[in-house]
């Protein structure tokens, strides 16, 4: 939804003040009249803006922002925090270069091509054989729209091919994607995908390069997310080792021993992330550690904005 600037435009404009739909549209920029109307209703129809008759004039509707709307905007807010601070310099919320980055985004993780790079740089040939269910044309286009966008660029090496690494700007998504997937869980319960292995995989393996320890910390460390619950659960997540405060290894197999587990429901990792929460995730091994390791993840979702994102 966010991807598309008139949406963006039409729930910036209705939290200022609910208005009649012609109103709306001089305000959003005028668009084309069917245009206003299929957008209106959409939104409408998932819950993010409301039509008012109005008593006064029979037959008049006015629309406001609901607040289903209103906790989007929380998720707004966290992509244009992202946005601005772009490798090619601030992108504005609602531009086409806004919609742009954001498309390659949503692209690049919904076909699984950045959980792959997350892990290792790889070439397109590489990808076509980790991801065989995405067509290589098709690879290759959303390829060059990440690479086009910022979010993957190219890495030295002696061997064949050119193989695409994660920038930081890509690493940095994670709090975006994190907070529009709390969104989607508590407003889209029925329509929102589950929290998946992969999913959990692509976020800690990007975020965990950008954590600074100090030069004091050390240990092997086991961050998993609970994806199916139940007597018998199922866990995802990374197995991180920290030398000398410098992160050595990072690793999705949970297998093999650890100083310290760390372990939690998807929902608790966000209210976590998100600085609304400090309890809900089981620590097992040394707590202090655990809480300073935590502590500088909190420090990673912290992009050079303020977010209103513990409403989500």
């Amino acid at each position: 939804m966010l991807a598309t600037p008139l949406n963006v435009h039409i729930l910036q404009t209705l939290e200022r003040q609910s208005m009649p739909l012609l109103d709306l549209r001089q305000a959003t920029g005028s668009p084309p009249q069917s245009t206003m109307r299929l957008y209106s209703r959409t939104l409408n129809e998932l819950g993010v803006i409301d039509r008012e008759r109005q008593a006064t004039f029979p037959g008049s509707v006015e629309y406001q922002l609901t607040p289903t709307g209103r906790d989007l905007l929380g998720v707004a807010k966290a992509l244009e925090a992202w946005l601005r601070v772009g490798p090619k310099g601030p992108i504005l919320l609602g531009t086409p270069a806004s919609k742009s980055a954001t498309k390659s985004l949503v692209e690049g993780w919904s076909t699984n091509i950045i959980r792959a790079i997350a892990a290792q740089p790889l070439s397109l040939t590489e990808l076509n054989r980790v991801i065989p269910k995405v067509s290589y044309p098709s690879l290759e286009r959303r390829l060059g729209s990440l690479r086009l966008a910022g979010l993957v660029e190219s890495q030295p090496t002696e061997r064949r091919g050119t193989p695409y690494g994660a920038t930081d700007w890509l690493r940095r998504a994670v709090v975006p994607i994190a907070t529009a997937a709390a969104w989607e869980r508590q407003h889209r319960v029925l329509g929102a995908r589950p929290i998946g292995r992969l999913g959990v995989e692509a976020a800690l393996l990007l975020t965990m390069p950008l954590v600074e320890m100090p030069a004091t910390f050390s240990g092997k460390f086991r961050l998993a997310v609970e994806v199916q619950g139940g007597s018998s659960p199922v866990f995802a997540g990374v197995m991180a080792r920290f030398e000398g405060g410098v992160l050595v290894s990072c690793s999705s197999r949970l297998q093999g021993e650890a100083d310290v587990w760390i372990s939690g429901t998807p929902d608790a990792w966000f209210r976590r992330m998100s600085g609304s929460s400090r309890g809900e995730l089981e620590i097992r091994g040394g707590t202090a550690p655990a809480k300073e390791l935590l502590a500088a993840l909190e420090g990673v979702s912290k992009l050079p904005s303020s977010l209103d994102i513990d409403s989500v």
